[in-house]
């Protein structure tokens, strides 16, 4: 379990801290290339959405064949998109890399696949605090990678950073040999074809609303994590500032995520996730009306962190609460592909509006009225385990 742990929460702190600073290539890269904030708003649109369709087929993947392969070739591919990213020079081809093929790896080499196998080596008492562990683990990537992209665009450009992360990205490679496990794994106890498993899932109401929270949690936090910089830039604050604000979040969302699995293991999961996404929405509009200062950024950030990826653990737990391990990566796959049609719209509506509007205005308090849905749609959720039928002797 520990060798599990420590290598899969490395995976998820390399993958999860790239991708949480892509919002400071936001101007440079547009300045640079001549293009609009919706052209690069919309390759990461669509890296999230390529993100959300990918991850159903990596988690079937890596629950038939084990998540070692699926790592590998997610690693690979990862590398090769940042590369080609920093080579870009249409719009076109910046979102067939930033967009298409780092969707594509993202969708292999983070929450899905790794809680998969998590779940399967992990006693089921335990499940909801080792999720926290992975989901921290991805904060503290945000938190360390952020500064040192900075740094890197700083210091040696927007391009050469790129490439320098496009090697970084291929460390994925020899952690995911910690993750190697037998293909049967996945499939202790009883057998159910992915077919069964998906009607199952699909046809049960609280699957239904899981997925429709975590469309809210998606269009939050990324349109949050890649306007944010360019928001505050455009209010006369530092980069300086935005880039301790993202630091900030991945650092108190250590906290937050830890937190939200270890309660889990204690309180009812939905209320967890109900009361996350109210605070979100509390944040969001006291910081509206607040007077902007560096420190009231600060605050927020350090508030937000505390609940950005915390619904991660108790989303994910009530998944493999209700439907057990055998297709746990493959249903948050889908789970997460909600996620990442909210995150779609959050980043592309964020570029969209300010395009048209020349303000980001009309997107937070929608990210507002989002929040108290997420929270209302959570407390019906059932938790229990669902009754899986005895097979019957011929």
């Amino acid at each position: 379990m520990t060798q599990v742990l420590l290598c899969g929460a490395a995976i998820v702190t390399l993958s999860m801290g790239i991708r949480h600073g892509f919002g400071l290539w936001l101007q440079p890269i547009t300045m640079d290339r001549g293009w609009t904030r919706e052209t690069f708003a919309f390759a990461l649109a669509i890296q999230n959405l390529a993100w959300g369709l990918a991850g159903p087929l990596a988690g079937m993947l890596a629950d038939r064949y084990g998540a070692f392969r699926v790592l590998l070739a997610g690693s690979v591919l990862y590398a090769a998109g940042l590369v080609l990213m920093a080579l870009a020079t249409s719009g076109l081809a910046f979102t067939g890399s930033a967009g298409v093929m780092l969707g594509m790896a993202q969708a292999g080499t983070t929450y899905a696949v790794i809680y998969g196998v998590i779940v399967r080596n992990v006693a089921p008492e335990k499940r909801s605090w080792a999720m926290g562990v992975a989901a921290a683990a991805g904060s503290f990537g945000q938190f360390l990678m952020v500064p040192v992209e900075n740094w890197l665009i700083g210091t040696w450009g927007w391009q050469n950073a790129l490439f320098v992360l496009g090697c970084a990205a291929l460390a994925i490679m020899p952690l995911a040999l910690g993750l190697k496990e037998p293909p049967a794994a996945a499939h202790v106890g009883h057998r159910q074809s992915v077919g069964a498993a998906l009607r199952e899932a699909f046809a049960y109401p609280s699957f239904r609303l899981l997925m429709a929270g975590y469309f809210v949690c998606g269009f939050q936090v990324v349109f949050i994590g890649v306007h944010m910089p360019s928001y505050l830039k455009d209010q006369g604050l530092s980069p300086d500032v935005a880039t301790m604000a993202l630091a900030l979040i991945g650092l108190f969302n250590v906290f937050g995520t830890y937190a939200a699995g270890s309660l889990g293991q204690r309180l009812a999961k939905r209320h967890i996730l109900a009361a996350i996404y109210l605070l979100r929405s509390a944040a969001i509009v006291i910081f509206l009306w607040a007077p902007l200062t560096p420190w009231s950024v600060y605050i927020f950030s350090a508030v937000m962190g505390l609940l950005w990826l915390s619904t991660v653990p108790p989303t994910n737990a009530i998944v493999a609460q209700i439907f057990g391990v055998q297709y746990m990566s493959m249903l948050g796959g889908f789970v997460f592909l909600s996620h990442q049609i909210g995150s779609f719209l959050g980043v592309w509506l964020g570029g969209r509006l300010y395009d048209t509007t020349g303000s980001y205005d009309i997107v937070w308090w929608i990210a507002v009225a989002l929040g108290v849905f997420a929270a209302l749609i959570n407390l019906p959720v059932r938790e229990t385990a669902i009754v899986q039928p005895v097979p019957q002797p011929v």
